[in-house]
């Protein structure tokens, strides 16, 4: 598989983690269990633990299981998450990080597939936290076209890592598809 363009999707989820203010840590989000700190948190870890799936640099980061996780925001985590990002950007460049086997969440799994999921994570729970906290997610249509097809794949094979679909309409926007196909309803407004 050819590497995947993480670029735009981590600027997109740098812009919204930036523009999250203090008192919006509260907030529900459109992943219905976990407020907007605890969103953030989940982040902070996904973000290491897939720059260390795409490195091959199998350990704890990458054989915890994300559902087992506190989720605690640690101190920093504004200029923390940036430098995540970037740090999972330049290791998913990597055409190695593409190739063989790695770890994620305590799975063992095809490179190219953990880079899916990466690329997934990183462009979803943006929406998310662009969502809850009224901001503005944009990412490119290479990037759309990689998630709707990883969302179909994954609808497709009925795996648990989404909640159930939600309906979308038939002239939905192809990352409103992605967004029903992952379980999250496209016109979610924060309460």
């Amino acid at each position: 598989m050819e590497t995947l363009d993480f670029g735009t999707a981590g600027a997109a989820l740098t812009s919204v983690v930036a523009g999250v203010r203090e008192d919006a840590l509260d907030r529900p989000t459109p992943c219905t269990d976990w407020s907007v700190r605890e969103l953030l948190a989940h982040v902070d870890g996904l973000l290491l633990a897939f720059r260390a799936a795409a490195d091959k640099d199998l350990g704890p980061l990458t054989d915890t299981d994300p559902s087992r996780q506190a989720l605690v925001l640690d101190e920093g985590w504004r200029e923390r998450i940036p430098e995540r990002v970037d740090a999972l950007v330049r290791a998913w460049s990597a055409p190695e990080a593409w190739t063989g086997t790695t770890r994620a969440g305590g799975l063992e799994l095809p490179a190219e597939v953990a880079g899916l999921v990466a690329l997934d994570e990183v462009t979803l729970h943006g929406w998310d936290l662009a969502r809850a906290t009224g901001q503005e997610h944009r990412v490119d249509e290479a990037t759309t076209k990689v998630v709707l097809g990883f969302a179909t794949q994954t609808a497709e094979e009925q795996s648990p890592i989404f909640g159930p679909r939600v309906p979308v309409p038939d002239d939905a926007s192809d990352f409103d598809r992605a967004l029903g196909l992952a379980g999250r309803d496209p016109a979610w407004a924060r309460p």
